[in-house]
C-alpha cells in the first residue's frame, strides 16, 4: 500500500535491563518532565501554525512548506519520546524533531503539492462523522490494548532483554494507523486513512 505517511521504529535486538528499571522509576524525572514541558509550548505553536495553514490552504490550495515542516517537527519529537517511554528503544530522545540520521524512530509525511479546498471544509464540518467515528470504533480499543501491552512488555524485557516482536509490531502499527487519521484530519494529506495498520 502506498501511503504518504511513513512511520516505523527499528526493532532492537537487545534492550538494557538497567535502562528499563531506570525508566520505570525515574523516567518521569529525566525524560517526561523536560520533554513534555518543552513539547507543551511547541504544541501550542504547532496548533497556531495549523490554524494559519488552514487559511493558507483555503486561499491557495497549498499547505505552506514551513508550516508543514514545523508540525512534522512537533509530531516527530513526540513520537521519539513515546518510543523511549514505551521501552521500544534505549536511545534517549533528542530535544528536537529534526530528522536525525541513524535514529531508530522514523516518521515523515510526503509533502502534498496541492490540497482540496472541498475536503478542507468537509473535514472541518463532518470530520467527526466520517473520520473519527468509524476509525475510533476500532482504534480506541486498540489504543487501550497498547497500554496493557507496554506494561506486559516491561516484564518480558526484564527477564529476556528483548521486546516481544509481535507486541512491538502491534504498537507501531496502531500508532501508524492513529497518525494517518491525525494527518488526514489535520489537513496534511488528502489521502483518506485506510482501516489498517500495515506499512
Amino acid at each position: 500500500m502506498d501511503h504518504p505517511l511513513h512511520y516505523k521504529i527499528d526493532y532492537p535486538e537487545k534492550l538494557s535491563r538497567g535502562i528499563l528499571i531506570l525508566r520505570l522509576f525515574f523516567g518521569w524525572l529525566y525524560c517526561s518532565i523536560p520533554h513534555f514541558f518543552l513539547l507543551f509550548f511547541v504544541g501550542i505553536a504547532a496548533a497556531f501554525v495549523s490554524f494559519i495553514a488552514w487559511w493558507a490552504i483555503l486561499f491557495t490550495g497549498k499547505y505552506p512548506k514551513w508550516a508543514f515542516n514545523f508540525v512534522l517537527f512537533y509530531w516527530r519529537w513526540q513520537l521519539r519520546v513515546l518510543a523511549y517511554l514505551y521501552y521500544m528503544t534505549d536511545v534517549y530522545p533528542p530535544f528536537t524533531g529534526k530528522e536525525i540520521e541513524g535514529h531508530p524512530v522514523h516518521f515523515s509525511i510526503d509533502y502534498p503539492e496541492r490540497l482540496s479546498r472541498g475536503l478542507l471544509f468537509l473535514r472541518l464540518f463532518l470530520g467527526w462523522a466520517y473520520i473519527w467515528i468509524p476509525h475510533y470504533l476500532i482504534l480506541w480499543p486498540l489504543l487501550m490494548a497498547v497500554s496493557f501491552i507496554v506494561g506486559a512488555s516491561w516484564w518480558v524485557i526484564l527477564f529476556t532483554g528483548r521486546y516481544p516482536r509481535n507486541m512491538f509490531n502491534l504498537i507501531v502499527g496502531v500508532y501508524r494507523w492513529y497518525l494517518r487519521v491525525m494527518a488526514y484530519y489535520g489537513f496534511m494529506t488528502d489521502r483518506y486513512p485506510p482501516f489498517t495498520d500495515e506499512e
